[in-house]
């Protein structure tokens, strides 16, 4: 049977973060310098990986994988909220924002999976020292990128192939600044129980297969550190996992923040605002996190930054 789309708009009309027009140039600006702040930070990332033959190993691979994903999920949300203070129009195509909601859901889903991945690679470097050089081998690196990619693509499209099939009426307005899944789904018109129930089921899938893989990582990466004789070993190998465990932490812990806060509150606007944090300040604050806290990339960026 051949599918059909019912919508019966062009276009939604995203209200943003606030709807008072004298904090519209605050809000341009500040999420204008946070975008160009995270672009040039990756950026930064991913030259030092790509210039220094010292960070040609496993972990800055995925690293500058996680920092090529960050730039990718920051431009699906932030650029359109930009020019639509500048034109003074809050308006977006029908698929401008189903395409927004693909890129975000890819993304996000790889960024989620690269997080688990990045664990598995400390995992093995800590607990399997003699083999991990064979074992994180070229091959499986890209393997592991490559299924991320895969698994997250399938995760969108399933998602926005099931957006397809809702009816929105006219005038419809997301409250947000960006087409999120959750927020564009509460605004159809007809009935979204099994696009509730997906997001729920998948989500919770997608979100905790690799969050057990991460715990398994570390869990056994604990035990392992613990057995070491050298106290100066043990160090060195929690300051390998600090940066990591950092990100885990930002990235999961606003996620679930914004989730908790969504379900709390009956204002749209305040998740809006909430979301922020996970959708914008986490791509941001991931390159900082990796360079303050590691002695090799710092040095990397230095030599970069010397030829600016």
């Amino acid at each position: 049977m051949a599918t059909t789309n019912h919508t019966a708009v062009s276009e939604f009309l995203l209200l943003g973060l606030t709807e008072d027009p004298a904090l519209q140039p605050l809000i341009f600006s500040l999420f204008l310098s946070m975008y160009l702040v995270t672009i040039l930070g990756n950026l930064l990332i991913i030259l030092a990986v790509s210039n220094d033959s010292h960070l040609h190993t496993p972990m800055y691979f995925f690293l500058s994988n996680l920092s090529f994903h960050d730039i990718c999920l920051i431009s699906s949300t932030i650029p359109k909220m930009p020019v639509n203070i500048l034109r003074q129009d809050q308006s977006i195509t029908y698929a401008g924002c189903l395409s927004q909601i693909c890129f975000v859901l890819i993304f996000g889903g790889l960024e989620n999976c690269l997080l688990a991945v990045m664990a598995y690679d400390r995992y093995v470097a800590i607990c399997h020292p003699l083999t991990y050089t064979v074992i994180m081998n070229p091959h499986l690196r890209v393997l592991l990128v490559l299924l991320s990619l895969l698994v997250s693509v399938v995760h969108a499209l399933l998602h926005t192939r099931m957006v397809l099939w809702l009816s929105f009426c006219s005038d419809v307005e997301i409250p947000h600044f960006f087409c999120e899944l959750a927020q564009v789904i509460k605004v159809a018109c007809s009935d979204t129980l099994i696009n509730n129930v997906l997001v729920y089921l998948v989500a919770g899938l997608f979100t905790g297969v690799p969050l057990c893989g991460i715990i398994f990582s570390y869990v056994n990466i604990v035990s392992s550190v613990l057995r070491m004789p050298s106290s100066e070993g043990k160090q060195k190998a929690f300051s390998t996992c600090g940066s990591h465990l950092s990100v885990v932490s930002l990235f999961y812990g606003t996620g679930f923040g914004v989730y908790i806060s969504s379900e709390g509150t009956d204002s749209p606007r305040k998740t809006a605002v909430t979301s922020v944090m996970y959708s914008v300040v986490t791509q941001m604050l991931n390159p900082f996190i990796y360079s303050l806290r590691n002695r090799d990339m710092k040095e990397a960026l230095r030599k970069i930054t010397s030829f600016l």
